[in-house]
């Protein structure tokens, strides 16, 4: 495994800043976008007060208090990362989830800054130096009335005006009303940002790229591109603002934590004695958030440098004590790397004081003399200990110091070694996945199959056999390059509900807000958690919202109608089904809803006058709907059908005498004929229907005759294709629908001279002419 490398792709960024990492090497800066997104969970009761001098703790799965404001001395750092991670002890997905909304709740809290300095002089400065005695006495030996004086003064101390900027030139508005009307087209943004960048106005520069981030929070190049331009305008303290917002949008990217922590060292005060405790916590903050990423390995390498530029080799052996334990790319060369380290400089030097002392007495004990297998302890000739000096000082014997620096080498990489060696197995059972991950970075070209299935298998061997915050940060490196496919979000949100509710709010609001703004199902996911959760509220504000967004949605519209009806607002129901019958775009629409109205008033509300009158008037609108006249009938059949024969005829003769297709005249013809048979007391009616049912049998057939000889095309087939089209577009409006309004298509035996009156093999399927009862 150690002579194994990944295959990284070369595929071309479309419209992405491709930029070089500031701490080695050539990167693709958009393969930085690609590692990582750590949510910003709102779930901290209070707001965290976070400054470069606080130090998050060493282990990842330490959350970091929000109040805390010691220094990096108090906490003692070298101690903390003594501490070696064990990925068998890592925390719930609760905490993973908590760090990772604590750490970004930190990054974002600002220093108090002093404004006495950037102030503008008062008012009240200003009538002071007016009322000055001196000037008093100047206008008086002038012999110049006071009143006058004063007039002169305050037209002498007038302020300039201050400048202003220039007018926004007429091709932005022209380019910036284009991605506001179009914001899913990804290349005119990348035009927008691009022009801005080359008239370098700052108010149109800013405008552009804040909107853009609005909706691509993802595109690492984008951020750095933005603080590069504020910090060429001597904006540094925007600057830092700029990447701090962009390592909060996506906290697992290396690359923009490189660049952000370059920026903090350039612009520190090296004669600032907090300086260097301000970079380690951010160094910090970075490993915390992204050090768990498989690509991960330059930022690890960056801290490990940086350390020994300060001569901390302690905390440069407390750092890879950190690394060597994670499954990332580069594995094998941290361990040799550490060897290095080892062999070039004194135990003293880069171990911790107590970890020093605890392996010198190790080693003094295990050169005691043991006693031989069958020999007794009494035996044995006692030596006693050889006192240790003090801490850390050398032994006084130079062979004896010579043997211990070796010994503890050797025993340090014993224990490193160790490590390793489950770690390498951890990186063994992920090669594969890694390896076949091509574009790790955020684009709104569409993702291969290949890709797609590779992420899903990883995720459910990682969910399978890793640590909740593994499977964590996993989820999050896939919703880098998947961030526009629901089902990675669903799937992120149903793992986080067992573990933390406003985990699973959080992935719900990113989707949904950022990413995934007109994609129904998740939205619907989305209020029917929080109406689990008893936000009845929150619930009907997303679906409100996806409607306004998405307008003419079916299933979005009667989600809305089933949650009022849920919570006991029938009349909000009622008056939703009409509203969209109003607006309705064409008539088969109107009927659509139409129907679902009936059902509700007749089921839920128990009013069949109201019910028959929907019914009756969407009739008179829509006169060529077979599924109108089949739910009127089947309201018809739900009373007394004895008691209800005349309306119940009167149905069947509206649909008879109706403009409907022939076959489907004939299908409702031989119900009549069959309504009769089962419930009429009177022979004329059915003697009188199955005549008329005759007629139309004829004429069916006759129409069939000439089709065969290609005279004409049969109404039936007809029929066909335009309930295809029509069904076809109900059901992109209403895919959800509890009923299937399609079974009354399905084909009838007819009625011709091949049956007798008493052959009535049709009566074996009768249940199929009534729809099921409502669930």
């Amino acid at each position: 495994m150690e002579d194994t490398e990944l295959t990284l792709s070369d595929e071309p960024m479309t419209g992405m800043l491709n930029s070089d990492s500031p701490e080695s090497g050539d990167s693709s800066a958009m393969e930085g976008a690609g590692d990582g997104f750590h949510p910003n969970l709102p779930v901290l009761t209070h707001a965290a007060d976070w400054s470069m001098e606080q130090v998050p703790p060493a282990n990842f799965t330490t959350v970091i208090p929000g109040d805390s404001d010691h220094s990096l001395e108090s906490l003692d750092l070298q101690q903390a990362q003594n501490q070696p991670l064990d990925p068998s002890e890592l925390g719930s997905v609760e905490k993973a989830v908590e760090q990772f909304q604590i750490v970004s709740a930190q990054l974002f809290q600002e220093e108090q800054k002093t404004v006495a300095e950037t102030q503008p002089p008062s008012e009240e400065n200003g009538t002071e130096s007016s009322e000055n005695p001196q000037e008093e006495q100047r206008v008086a030996e002038d012999g110049m009335d006071l009143e006058d004086a004063n007039k002169e003064t305050s037209v002498e101390v007038e302020p300039p005006p201050l400048p202003t900027e220039p007018p926004v030139p007429t091709e932005f508005e022209k380019l910036f009303k284009g991605c506001q009307e179009n914001p899913e087209d990804f290349n005119g943004w990348v035009y927008l940002l691009q022009y801005v960048e080359q008239e370098n106005q700052l108010v149109a520069v800013r405008t552009s790229f804040d909107e853009f981030f609005l909706r691509y929070p993802y595109c690492y190049g984008y951020w750095k591109k933005y603080a590069d331009i504020e910090r060429k305008h001597g904006n540094t303290q925007v600057a830092e603002e700029v990447y701090r917002r962009g390592v909060q949008a996506i906290p697992l990217s290396v690359d923009l934590w490189l660049h952000y922590l370059s920026f903090i060292k350039e612009n520190a005060d090296p004669e600032d004695p907090e300086t260097e405790g301000r970079i380690r916590a951010a160094y910090e903050h970075a490993v915390l958030a992204a050090g768990t990423d498989f690509r991960s390995d330059r930022l690890w390498e960056a801290y490990a440098n940086w350390e020994v530029e300060q001569g901390k080799l302690a905390n440069f052996t407390a750092i890879y004590d950190r690394v060597l334990g994670i499954p990332t790319q580069l594995y094998s060369q941290h361990l040799q790397r550490f060897k290095d380290h080892v062999q070039n400089n004194n135990p003293k030097h880069f171990l911790s004081e107590e970890e020093f002392i605890q392996l010198r007495v190790e080693l003094s004990k295990a050169n005691l003399p043991v006693p031989a297998e069958g020999e007794d302890e009494d035996e044995v000739v006692k030596v006693e200990p050889e006192e240790l000096p003090p801490g850390t000082e050398d032994l006084p014997d130079p062979a004896k110091r010579v043997t211990e620096i070796e010994n503890m080498r050797h025993r340090v990489t014993e224990i490193r070694q160790e490590v390793f060696n489950h770690n390498e197995h951890e990186v063994s059972k992920r090669w594969t996945f890694e390896e076949g991950i091509k574009r790790p970075y955020f684009h709104v070209k569409a993702l291969e199959k290949t890709q797609l299935s590779n992420w899903k298998e990883y995720l459910d061997f990682e969910i399978e056999n890793g640590t909740p915050e593994r499977v964590v940060v996993l989820f999050e490196r896939c919703l880098i390059a998947c961030a526009l496919y629901e089902e990675f979000w669903i799937k992120y949100a149903k793992y986080l509900e067992s573990y933390s509710i406003e985990g699973v709010r959080h992935v719900y609001k990113k989707a949904c807000t950022i990413h995934l703004p007109k994609k129904p199902v998740i939205h619907l996911l989305w209020a029917a958690f929080e109406e689990q959760q008893g936000n009845v509220e929150e619930a009907r504000s997303i679906l409100k919202s996806l409607e306004s967004s998405v307008p003419s949605l079916a299933m979005v519209r009667l989600r809305r109608v089933s949650l009022e009806r849920r919570h006991g607002n029938l009349e909000e129901a009622e008056a939703l089904l009409r509203e969209a019958m109003a607006s309705g775009k064409n008539a088969k629409e109107t009927s659509f809803y139409a129907v679902k109205l009936a059902r509700q008033l007749l089921k839920v509300q128990r009013s069949l006058g109201k019910a028959r009158k929907v019914l009756l008037e969407a009739i008179e609108k829509d006169q060529t709907s077979p599924k109108l006249y089949l739910n009127l009938l089947e309201l018809e059949y739900s009373v007394d059908v004895q008691q209800n024969e005349a309306e119940i005829l009167a149905c069947f003769d509206r649909a008879l005498s109706s403009p409907l297709p022939l076959e489907s005249r004939l299908t409702f013809s031989q119900r009549k004929v069959e309504f009769l048979e089962d419930f009429c007391s009177d022979i004329d009616k059915l003697v009188a229907a199955y005549d008329e049912h005759q007629k139309l049998q004829k004429e069916s057939e006759s129409t069939k005759r000439k089709a065969e000889n290609g005279s004409q095309e049969p109404d039936s087939k007809k029929q066909r294709v335009d309930d295809g089209s029509s069904s076809g577009q109900m059901d992109m409006h209403g895919q959800n629908s509890a009923y299937n309004y399609n079974w009354y298509q399905q084909p009838y035996n007819s009625w011709g001279s091949q049956n007798s009156w008493g052959q009535y093999n049709q009566y074996a399927q009768y249940n199929q002419y009534y729809p099921p009862p409502p669930t």
